[in-house]
């Protein structure tokens, strides 16, 4: 048997940073990503998000890539969006998304920033949280 616990906090945004994920069904959206990770052994350890992105906290598995958890849940979750007929227009999220490492001493932080999302992002956009997350993690040396 195989021990694994490393933590990646998964960030993505609505095709265009749309904001399909209004009050009314952003935690029927959420509560769907979870069962569906589920159902392929991915361990979603915190959701959230607010209009136009998700933030997920999870536990990788030692079958799963974490390309491979972001194709099988923004995928399938775009999917059953669509096939709810949830949105008015046709739902997409964007290609890209964020993937960073989560160490022990920092899940608690994290948890709390993910469920802080509402409250967060009445001070900040996803933009200026976005262009945050690109120099924090030094991702601004390969930004397009």
């Amino acid at each position: 048997m195989s021990f694994i616990k490393v933590y990646v906090h998964y960030v993505w945004a609505t095709k265009n940073r749309f904001p399909f994920l209004t009050n009314d069904i952003r935690k029927d959206v959420f509560s769907h990503i979870r069962q569906n990770a589920v159902s392929k052994n991915i361990y979603v350890d915190f959701i959230n998000g607010y209009t136009d992105h998700v933030h997920c906290l999870i536990s990788l598995n030692d079958d799963l890539s974490i390309g491979k958890i972001a194709q099988l849940l923004k995928g399938e979750s775009s999917f059953w969006i669509n096939q709810q007929k949830m949105t008015s227009h046709k739902f997409a999220w964007q290609d890209e998304y964020f993937a960073i490492g989560v160490g022990d001493d920092k899940l608690n932080a994290v948890r709390k920033y993910i469920a802080k999302q509402e409250e967060h992002h009445k001070k900040q956009t996803f933009t200026q949280e976005y262009e945050k997350f690109i120099e924090r993690y030094g991702f601004n040396i390969i930004k397009k």
